[in-house]
């Protein structure tokens, strides 16, 4: 670049000079064309990948290069120069080395793409060319008088290195016009001696051409380009085939060349090909742009299947469960939502691993979604939960919820698999998307928190074994506690996770008497006020107790809400009325009743009888009248018979 700098500054001021001109004119402008020429012929010799194409490539610049030296140092210096001469033969010689170099080395660097792709080449190349032939038609002025090889020769020149720089157009096109030095250099430099070209056709055509002059400096700068190219980062790459901006924006600026060409052709008239390659171009641009739009359609249609679909089971996910709820809603038509969680899969993937937990999910979600095509769809959350919505009119509820649970089993030696739901009528039972679906989750968790291994199930085991071994008559009380407040809760219209609640407030809510001494809890006389406090206090320490276990939250409220009063005068905090949670008023008169009935140390015992006559007298004081009401008339009837009949034995855990 130094050497070309130097020229350049020979160009403006010293042409002419003695001395200086011999030296410029044929040695370092020689030498200079040289050096590029030995470079890219390094590059061929030196690095494998890539040989043949910088090979063609040194092979074009030295067939310039001869044509220099025949020029410079012989044809120069003659009185009469013949044209075409061998000068132009060597010259001309060297564009199908080129062409043919260029080509291999974009064959090289590009991959297989998709053939729309070559629409962007051609849609490069021809508005390149479009605008070369324009801008050279002052140039071709006269270039096509004389005879045919001289005519030939004349269109040899701009003809070669329009179709040059078009290629590299092209090539640029076909990789997505990505950032990439060497292209760019090579573009440069052709554009550049393209130019250069077009000056020295203009002056021969004029006033004559004159040595040492700045066209002479452009070729310099063009060979030395294509030389720094061979030398410039250039990885191979696939052509894009992603819907870039660049893939719309580009065709559209070439479709504006094409304009302006054609615009311009009525103020200044140009060659015939230029106005014929800008209409070609602008076809190129319009079948382009039909296939942009196309695959964008198409991008679009699949953007959106995607994001309404599971990628690994191929269901519908939760955006298009909630899209498929809102319609369904809409249109007010009898829905079943079940929400299901398989129980025993975290195992399953711990013991045979995420691919095989991955395979499991897919054969599970193919036999849901076949158990339930008929009347409605299935749907995957994430993780291991499943989903169906589904219509209500070819099977009954029951029949859809046993044909779903039954396709998510799956059992072998070492594994079975189960679930847990949760379902819900629509909209019978809510007009709202983001209800129906907590409704369902809390009635799935409610039921997978009843079943045997659950964590729930399993803390109130411990709790419960711990509170028997501590103390045997206690337990005895807590279950027979239990079984009555299931009973209420299923009277008083509660769901199903509300009644479990209730039964494990009801299993619990004593649980705090541990830390009570023994001849407190068995005193036969009235006890005192720093005995009261011990018994008051024990709510709060219940409630500790419970909600050491984050998934017994819920049922530590109740127990320490158990010993509340409608009237506000009970512990620990004097709540009343209302605001005392419905499953700890249930919890308080079950746990009057059959205290009653069991009789302590400090009262004695009373029939069932008695205990509602007591019940009735307490309440809208100490029990919520209305709840007494339901026990009085739903409940009691079916306790009668515990007159005569033994206390229940102690369980861990009571049925729901």
């Amino acid at each position: 670049m130094a050497g070309c700098l130097a020229h350049g500054l020979y160009a403006v001021g010293g042409v002419g000079k003695p001395g200086l001109s011999e030296f410029f004119d044929e040695w370092v402008y020689t030498g200079l064309v040289a050096v590029a020429t030995l470079i890219c012929l390094l590059r061929a010799v030196l690095v494998r990948h890539e040989r043949t194409a910088w090979t063609l490539i040194a092979f074009g610049l030295a067939s310039w290069l001869a044509g220099d030296i025949v020029w410079t140092f012989k044809l120069s210096r003659l009185e009469e120069i013949p044209y075409p001469s061998v000068a132009d033969a060597l010259y001309v010689a060297g564009y199908p080395l080129l062409y043919a170099g260029i080509a291999l080395l974009a064959r090289a660097r590009l991959r297989s793409t998709d053939r729309t792709v070559w629409l962007d080449g051609l849609i490069g190349a021809s508005a390149v060319a479009s605008v070369a032939l324009a801008f050279l038609q002052p140039a071709l002025a006269g270039t096509t008088e004389g005879d045919f090889t001289t005519v030939l020769v004349n269109l040899a020149y701009p003809l070669g290195d329009v179709m040059l720089l078009s290629l590299v157009v092209g090539a640029m096109a076909l990789g997505g016009w990505r950032a990439d030095a060497a292209w760019g250099l090579l573009a440069f430099g052709l554009l550049v001696t393209a130019v250069a070209d077009a000056v020295y056709l203009k002056q021969e055509a004029t006033t004559g051409f004159t040595s040492g002059t700045w066209p002479d400096t452009m070729w310099l700068l063009g060979s030395a380009a294509i030389a720094a190219a061979a030398w410039a980062p250039g990885a191979r790459q696939a052509a894009s085939t992603l819907l870039t901006r660049r893939q719309f924006v580009l065709p559209v600026f070439f479709a504006c060349v094409a304009v302006v060409v054609q615009m311009y052709d009525h103020f200044e008239r140009v060659s015939t090909p230029a106005i014929w390659l800008a209409g070609l171009t602008l076809v190129l641009v319009a079948v382009r742009m039909a296939i942009f739009f196309g695959k964008y359609a198409t991008l679009l249609r699949h953007t959106r299947t995607e994001a309404l679909t599971d990628p690994l089971t191929g269901l519908g996910n939760r955006r298009s469960l909630l899209r498929d709820l809102d319609v369904a809603l809409e249109r007010r038509d009898p829905r079943l939502l079940a929400l299901f969680d398989l129980d025993g899969f975290k195992s399953y993937n711990d013991a045979f691993g995420h691919p095989a937990g991955d395979a499991l999910l897919v054969r599970l979600g193919k036999k849901l979604s076949e158990a339930v095509e008929a009347d409605g769809r299935a749907y995957r959350l994430g993780g291991d939960e499943f989903c169906i919505l589904s219509a209500l009119d070819l099977r009954s509820r029951g029949d859809l919820l046993a044909a779903a649970s039954a396709a998510l089993c799956e059992d072998g030696d070492a594994f079975t698999i189960t679930s847990s739901h949760g379902a819900a009528v629509l909209p019978e039972e809510t007009d709202e998307a983001s209800d129906a679906l907590r409704l369902v989750d809390r009635r799935m968790y409610a039921q997978k928190g009843t079943r045997d291994g659950s964590a729930e199930h399993q803390t109130s085991n411990v709790l419960l074994r711990t509170l028997h071994e501590r103390e045997p008559q206690l337990g005895q009380h807590i279950e027979s506690v239990a079984l009555v407040a299931a009973k209420l809760a299923r009277a008083v219209g509660l769901d199903g996770e509300a009644i479990d609640v209730v039964v494990r407030g009801a299993q619990l809510h004593d649980i705090g008497k541990m830390a009570i001494p023994d001849a407190i809890l068995r005193k036969p006389e009235p006890l005192d006020e720093h005995e009261w406090d011990l018994i008051r206090g024990h709510t709060l320490t219940g409630e500790r107790i419970v909600a050491s276990a984050p998934a017994l939250f819920p049922v530590a409220q109740l127990v320490r809400s158990s010993h509340e009063r409608w009237d506000g005068d009970g512990y620990p905090d004097g709540l009343a009325g209302e605001r005392i949670p419905q499953g700890a008023r249930i919890i308080a008169i079950c746990d009057a009743f059959e205290a009653m009935i069991e009789g302590r140390p400090w009262q004695p015992l009373k029939t069932p009888a008695a205990a509602l006559a007591e019940l009735r007298r307490c309440a809208g004081s100490q029990f919520d009248p209305e709840l007494v009401d339901i026990f009085a008339e739903q409940v009691y009837p079916s306790l009668v018979s515990r007159d005569a009949a033994p206390p229940p034995p102690p369980a861990v855990a009571a049925p729901v």
